[in-house]
């Protein structure tokens, strides 16, 4: 978004590991950490080191006013999502993809963005509770398919573009709830090695709004059909996947493709979700997690 709209050379780290390595600061850098409590350990650690490598400024996206990283940084803006009780949050994770936009378009705006832009961004955001709801209303569905997920081990999740971390959420919550080993790869990738793991006991995950590279991931769906994998397919509905005997296709409400990364979370977080209640697991307290990562 931000290298897109905003038209901003924009790098992603991961916290713990940034700590370790040498890293070359730009002239005029923005240092953006991204919490929901404000006290995660390795978060606060890189926040500290940044500013002793000479980042200009610092800004935390958070949803706890008063904590370690809204003080200590010098920009804070909090997502507002409300007391967190689960570890494994849909709205911790919404509210954060949903600043990111509004951060996007307020940087967007000083760098020249098209006013018809900033507009249609903004009327994208201002459908997304009414998309959320109508991407909840697939709950009776995907409870129903959750039942397959229940004896397997493996499964793998697929997005390209924007969609590829949003797969890698819906992965991220199915281990964290379920137990159940998931990964999560670029679609345009599983040639290089994924397409090994294929068969009819890894169920597939496929993240398909109806964007630019529909047609470059359907023909990624084809090699995973050849193989005998057995496809579960997000897909708006106007992507025109059809069901049949190797691929369910959940049908996702046509949104703007700025915001359906947001929507797109919501229907694999119930995934998980129902999994999880069909295996018997702690849906909010899962196994050997704690809701804040105060240690290294």
């Amino acid at each position: 978004w931000l290298e897109e709209y905003a038209n901003v050379s924009c790098s992603v780290e991961i916290a713990s590991e940034f700590r370790y390595r040498k890293s070359a600061v730009h002239e005029n850098s923005l240092l953006v950490t991204i919490s929901q409590s404000g006290e995660t350990a390795d978060t606060l650690a890189a926040l500290r080191l940044a500013k002793e490598l000479g980042y200009m400024s610092a800004l935390t996206i958070c949803n706890v006013p008063g904590s370690s990283l809204v003080r200590e940084s010098d920009l804070a803006f909090m997502t507002l999502a409300g007391a967190e009780i689960g570890v494994a949050s849909t709205k911790a994770f919404t509210t954060q993809l949903t600043a990111f936009l509004m951060l996007t378009l307020a940087i967007g705006k000083f760098n020249g963005l098209q006013e018809s832009t900033e507009q249609k961004i903004v009327s994208a955001i201002k459908t997304l509770p009414g998309k959320i709801e109508e991407a909840l209303n697939t709950a009776d569905v995907i409870e129903e398919l959750a039942e397959e997920f229940a004896d397997k081990n493996h499964s793998l999740f697929l997005g390209r573009g924007a969609q590829y971390p949003i797969a890698m959420e819906g992965a991220l919550k199915l281990k964290e709830i379920s137990y159940i080993h998931a990964e999560a790869y670029a679609s345009g990738e599983l040639k290089h090695g994924p397409l090994a793991l294929i068969d009819d006991e890894m169920p597939v995950i496929v993240v398909a709004p109806n964007d630019e590279l529909l047609e470059k991931l359907k023909s990624n769906v084809e090699e995973v059909r050849a193989r005998g994998g057995i496809m579960y397919v997000f897909a708006d509905v106007d992507a025109h996947f059809e069901s049949d005997d190797t691929m369910r296709v959940i049908n996702i409400p046509h949104c703007e493709d700025i915001i359906a990364p947001i929507v797109y979370t919501v229907p694999l977080q119930l995934l998980s979700y129902y999994v999880a209640l069909i295996k018997g697991t702690d849906v909010d307290q899962p196994r050997n997690l704690a809701k804040s990562v105060t240690v290294e």
